[in-house]
């Protein structure tokens, strides 16, 4: 079967939206003891947010790399996570969307989340011709993010490394089994035309 170029395929439920962060132990610890972000976590740095845990284990290299050993799956409402991509910037210049250089300039000066398209990962976590979605958070949507949008935190560093170790015993098909289900999301069309998405319409039940 083949994927649209740019769809966004996430766990999610009729409320919420899970999407992935990598840290430290630090700022892990401390997130998952108090049930919320706080320091050494720190809202005025962009934090990034991943809907694709394949996408996930290559940016933190299935948390073996420094400074992401642990994971985070985070739920979070689903009306934020669409509030976000409503308010976002694309983190590239695109001549079918945007009218010229200067005027996506402005516009990635003036919003509160960048949007960035990169290749969707195999379980090898080699690329794909689809793309994954990344969803950058400054501002005003780090503080909408912590405060308003967090349902609740799980630390899904003991899957990654159940995947990781199947996958590198050559159990692809065992590997497979334990990764959450991923199902295209329906985002509202309006919200899709802003990050170059496809809408999947209305989500079932």
């Amino acid at each position: 079967m083949t994927l649209p170029r740019h769809q966004i395929r996430a766990a999610f439920t009729a409320g919420t939206i899970t999407v992935y962060q990598a840290y430290p132990p630090e700022i892990a610890d401390a997130a998952l003891a108090a049930g919320r972000f706080v320091p050494p976590f720190k809202r005025e740095r962009m934090t990034w947010v991943k809907p694709s845990f394949r996408w996930m284990m290559y940016r933190c290299g299935w948390a073996l790399k420094p400074g992401q050993e642990r994971v985070l799956a985070v739920e979070i409402s689903r009306a934020g996570f669409e509030w976000a991509l409503a308010h976002a910037c694309l983190s590239g210049y695109d001549p079918r969307l945007h009218v010229d250089r200067a005027a996506w300039r402005r516009q990635s000066r003036a919003a509160p989340v960048r949007v960035q398209w990169d290749p969707e990962r195999s379980l090898r976590l080699a690329p794909l011709p689809y793309r994954s979605v990344q969803v950058g958070l400054a501002g005003e949507a780090v503080h909408r993010y912590v405060d308003e949008w967090l349902v609740g935190l799980t630390d899904v560093t003991s899957l990654a490394r159940a995947v990781h170790h199947r996958v590198t015993a050559g159990d692809e098909p065992g590997a497979a089994e334990l990764l959450p289900v991923e199902r295209p999301y329906p985002l509202p069309a309006e919200v899709a035309r802003v990050v170059d998405a496809v809408g999947t319409g209305p989500a079932p039940a």
